[in-house]
């Protein structure tokens, strides 16, 4: 496998284009990892359709579990996949079949297949990165802590959603 690469530009345009993002695997358990990017995502103003076959009908943060990519009917531009990679093929099919315009895979999520059978349907594919982490890293959060972003800039960090 190949080294994964995205520039900031790539990333920050996504981040700053889509609106409506559908995540898959996201779970009504408060203390596991898609509920707090759900929410994160939510407080900066992304409208999150969580996807969990085992949650379908419950409400998870004020929106409604669905149990798959193809039961919801609004338009996604963003597919969130929160599973296991070797669970990733069909959720890029159902993702190409909605018409969404990006697929993400979370951290340590990596289907390379599956990636080029999505950006040959005309999707933009981020593999093993994390729209939350990356959102406070553009945006400068993430330096509040600490934390080295990787950004060096004299200017004001700039606003990725308005």
């Amino acid at each position: 496998m190949s080294e994964l690469y995205y520039p900031d530009w790539q990333i920050r345009r996504i981040l700053r284009d889509v609106n409506t993002v559908a995540m898959v695997g996201a779970s009504t358990n408060w203390n596991r990892p898609s509920y707090f990017a759900m929410k994160y995502m939510q407080d900066k103003g992304y409208r999150v359709i969580p996807i969990n076959p085992r949650s379908a009908g419950e409400t998870l943060l004020g929106e409604e579990v669905v149990a798959s990519l193809t039961d919801i009917t609004v338009p996604v531009d963003m597919v969130d996949i929160f599973q296991r990679s070797d669970r990733v093929p069909p959720v890029v099919d159902q993702a190409i079949e909605i018409g969404a315009k990006v697929v993400w895979m979370q951290l340590t999520v990596r289907h390379d297949e599956a990636a080029r059978k999505a950006e040959d349907a005309g999707l933009t594919v981020i593999m093993d990165r994390c729209p939350k982490i990356e959102f406070a890293r553009l945006s400068g959060e993430l330096g509040w802590s600490g934390i080295n972003t990787k950004v060096i800039t004299s200017r004001r960090s700039r606003q990725i959603r308005v």
